[in-house]
């Protein structure tokens, strides 16, 4: 019997019930007692009629605790569900039977529980590790009475994979027993996954079941039993469950911790082939243990009151009929002039030999594999070899899915794990990164490779090779079927400047209407010709009809764009447009006297200049427009989600003068913008407002907006929880000219005593100061009372992070409260941080802890 109290359980909850075997394993007419924790005596006394009932089964070596969180959830939801966890048999402080009990008894002896327990209506089962797939094997024999499924890390099939490496030393012969039963390593092991760590009550409570080696036999046959091999006895029961999943239609989660080292994403994405309509939610950071990792009861609870729209509701009329993305090059077949030129080393396509080298990529690729919605990864720099391959799969309906090597190493495979793609195209040092880390995806490299090389790099193709064979095959002149429009097109990741990098999923309409905002609004049409020095225009340019360069720079790095390798690329294609990140345009600047004579009259031709990324402040705008005199200088604001959003000019900003943030400008074509005002808490309310000077998060609806975020059902939900708008994230007001103003982050307002301070204007005003720099406003404290700290740069740098000098610390404060903001301390750091896509947003977050840090008494040193 359950004797203690177990943190975070009422005792109330738990019980028990002696249950009828029909196990071919037992005698017949055989009795087992089960534990469970029940909170269906809550629910009578309070006089509720839960709308369903959720069963909820757990793995090995886990009991019922696991689930708690759901139960203790319930007295809080406004839609109360019965919710019953189970002790499996031989498991928890459910009765031990003394027989071996496999796969398929495991899932009779749950429908003889749920029959015992008179459950006669729709049941919801959710699962966790081994407890996944019992749950399944009960599901798919009872499809009349499942209501929905749900699925926390767990496995379905070994799906070609090996086992585990845990796994397979808990099931050696040489250590099974000692490690299974008796000691309790494999419980100590497992307890070791959660992300944070258990607390020791915590970790005490799951081990109370299995305290001595007779009450552990459970743990060492679940192990025992699993069927990694095929002739093991349980694995006809595995493979009759696996395939039978596929015929489930109801709804399905999965909540996965993608850091466990047992059921790690690639079993993740096994479930999801099998039951590809389910809504998927990832916890970067989380391991194994995920609802110990994470709150799982509210989105669980969440999603099971909500409706289910897979489809994301913040899109306006388009602008325009679709058109597809390749449109434009198909109809230059015959056409001979320049569409893309590489500067280094130097090369060239027109627009039929761009077309032919496409349509061959695209029959080679089909013949290894890849078809209308496999996911390619590919890390391949701007310029003809990224050009072709991204067009070769829209021609396909594959999904390319690009992840900027400028997140790093560790943000770069959480993204291309996150992802999962089937197929992986890179350069060298990105092959050896996959090679390294186990990134996911048949590898094909971008040359031709030494067969040394090319066997350790785990290399199955090369691009060459695709296009030979494509070439050979094109006497049997291979067609293409159009995309579907509202199928998936592209992932295209975030700069992780806010957090762990996002998966944003664009449709081929979608991806088309970003093209056709960009063309309504610059007047960017067949013929234009144009510098693409900001990654995310790079794959645009053919399908606007545009002759498009990428400058000699490392694209992962803005600030190694000089003023000399802009001109030349300007130059190569006589260019009309520049695309360029304010990074970027910063060391064009400082570089600009290396120009010579013919460089600067290039320059003089360009008649668009735009700058996205990061707000541009005036005087910088103004230096770039004595760069290209006789250009239309604009920054549109917009983020991967929707790019662009809205635009100004330089004129704009000049007109719209000084304000409570930087001045964006007005909404492009086809967009629609509006404000969730900021309540007195600083959170932003659920309704879209368009009058002027009102403070609250930005909202968009565009044709452009983003389908959903990959895998990420949590944050979707989230950022379309105003039925028609997205939620930018950002916070902003309209003025009465009906401009946009940026005065921040959501997540970086100040919640101070006087009430919550959005952070722009003020550091606006610190950068006002003579020998300022950049300048950053962070809260430290507790929210309601956070002081704000101006951390900021200054011309010349600062050796070493400091307290600023007194005169400077005033001269900083007397300005900043003139915006009515009130400053504790200014800091003086070398260099702010900023994310590494775009060299110019600055990790707030980052600079908050260092300075809370610095503030307490702390050690000096670089934020």
């Amino acid at each position: 019997m359950v004797t203690e109290i177990f943190p975070g359980v009422d005792a109330k909850y738990s019980g028990y019930l002696d249950v009828l075997s029909t196990s071919e394993v037992d005698d017949p007419g055989t009795t087992h007692l089960w534990h469970l924790l029940d909170n269906e005596e809550e629910l009578i006394a309070r006089g509720i009629h839960p709308v369903g009932t959720l069963v909820c089964v757990h793995g090995n070596p886990t009991w019922s605790y696991l689930w708690r969180s759901l139960l203790s959830h319930v007295s809080d939801n406004a839609l109360p569900w019965r919710v019953i966890a189970v002790d499996q048999l031989d498991m928890g402080f459910s009765a031990r039977t003394g027989k071996f009990r496999r796969l398929a008894d495991r899932v009779n002896d749950l429908g003889d529980l749920i029959e015992g327990l008179g459950l006669n209506g729709k049941v919801t089962t959710v699962g966790h590790d081994w407890g996944g797939i019992i749950s399944l094997g009960w599901a798919v024999a009872h499809q009349e009475q499942l209501a929905n499924v749900i699925l926390t890390n767990t496995a379905v099939h070994p799906a070609g994979f090996e086992l585990p490496a845990a796994l397979r030393l808990a099931s050696n012969p040489a250590v099974h027993g000692w490690g299974t039963k008796s000691t309790d390593a494999f419980l100590r092991v497992t307890h070791s996954l959660a992300q944070p760590a258990l607390e020791s009550d915590v970790r005490k409570a799951f081990m109370a079941p299995y305290t001595s080696a007779d009450k552990r036999t459970g743990v060492a046959n679940f192990v025992a039993d699993i069927p990694f091999s095929e002739d093991h006895p349980s694995r006809p029961a595995l493979e009759e469950i696996s395939d039978a999943i596929r015929s489930l239609s109801v709804p399905a989660l999965m909540l996965w911790g993608p850091k466990d080292p047992v059921f790690s994403d690639r079993y993740l994405r096994d479930l999801m082939g099998r039951l590809p309509h389910a809504q998927v939610h990832r916890f970067e950071g989380a391991s194994h243990l995920l609802p110990e990792d994470r709150d799982i009861a509210s989105p669980i609870f969440n999603w099971l009151g909500a409706e289910r729209d897979s489809k994301n509701s913040s899109r306006a009329t388009a602008l325009s009929d679709y058109r597809p993305m390749l449109a434009e090059l198909d109809s230059r077949t015959d056409d001979h002039s320049i569409a893309v030129v590489d500067i280094n080393p130097p090369r060239s396509l027109s627009w039929s030999e761009l077309g032919e080298r496409v349509n061959a990529l695209a029959a080679g690729l089909s013949q290894i594999g890849v078809t209308a919605g496999s996911r390619v990864n590919l890390l391949v720099p701007p310029g003809i070899e990224l050009t072709s391959l991204i067009y070769a799969c829209l021609r396909l309906g594959a999904v390319i899915v690009v992840a900027d090597a400028g997140l790093g190493t560790k943000g770069l495979g959480r993204a291309i794990k996150g992802a999962g793609p089937s197929f992986l195209i890179g350069i060298d040092r990105a092959l050896v990164g996959a090679r390294f880390f186990g990134w996911p995806g048949t590898r094909i490299a971008v040359e031709n490779l030494p067969a040394t090389k090319r066997k350790l790099l785990g290399v199955a193709h090369t691009v060459p090779e695709l296009l030979e064979s494509g070439n050979s095959a094109a006497h049997d002149a291979p067609t293409f079927g159009e995309a579907d429009p509202d199928a998936d097109a592209a992932v295209l990741f975030t700069s992780g400047s806010t957090g762990p990098a996002k998966g944003v999923v664009y449709t081929h309409r979608q991806l088309a209407a970003m093209r056709d905002t960009l063309r309504e609004t610059y007047n960017l049409k067949a013929g234009s010709a144009l510098v693409a020095g900001f990654a995310p225009f790079a794959l645009l340019g053919p399908a606007l009809g545009a002759t498009s360069v990428t400058p000699d720079m490392d694209v992962t790095a803005p600030r190694t764009l000089t003023a000399a390798a802009l001109a030349d690329a300007a130059l190569a294609v006589d260019a009309t447009t520049v695309f360029a990140s304010p990074a970027a345009l910063a060391n064009v600047l400082e570089t600009e006297d290396a120009l010579d004579g013919r460089q600067r009259r290039v320059l003089e031709n360009v008649s668009l200049m735009l700058s996205a990324g990061a707000p541009i402040p005036e005087p910088l705008l103004a230096r770039v427009q004595g760069l290209v005199p006789n250009a239309r200088v604009h920054t549109p604001y917009g983020m991967t989600e929707a790019l662009p959003v809205t635009d100004i000019d330089l004129a704009g900003i000049r007109a719209a003068g000084s304000g409570n943030g930087v001045c964006v400008g007005t909404a492009v074509a086809g967009a629609q913008v509006a404000i969730a005002p900021l309540d007195s808490d600083g959170q932003a309310g659920n309704e879209p407002l368009e009058e002027p000077n009102l403070t609250g998060e930005i909202l968009v609806r565009a044709p452009h907006v983003k389908d959903r975020y990959d895998r990420l059902w949590i944050t979707e939900q989230v950022s379309t929880s105003i039925p028609g708008w997205h939620r930018t994230g950002d916070v902003g007001h309209l003025d009465d000219h009906g401009r946009l103003w940026i005065e921040g982050r959501l997540g970086h307002v100040l919640h101070t005593a006087t009430g919550s301070k959005t952070p722009v204007a003020a550091e606006q005003a610190a950068e006002s100061v003579a020998g300022a720099g950049r300048a950053a406003v962070v809260g430290v404290g507790p929210a309601g009372t956070q002081a704000a700290v101006v951390v900021m740069e200054t011309v010349p740098p600062a050796r070493r992070a400091s307290p600023a000098p007194a005169a400077f610390a005033h001269a900083v404060r007397t300005a900043v409260e003139r915006t009515g903001l009130e400053i504790s301390a200014v800091l003086l750091v070398p260099d702010l941080p900023t994310d590494v896509r775009h060299n110019s947003k600055i990790d707030r977050a980052a600079l908050a802890g260092w300075a809370a840090t610095t503030l307490a008494g702390g050690r000096i040193g670089k934020p």
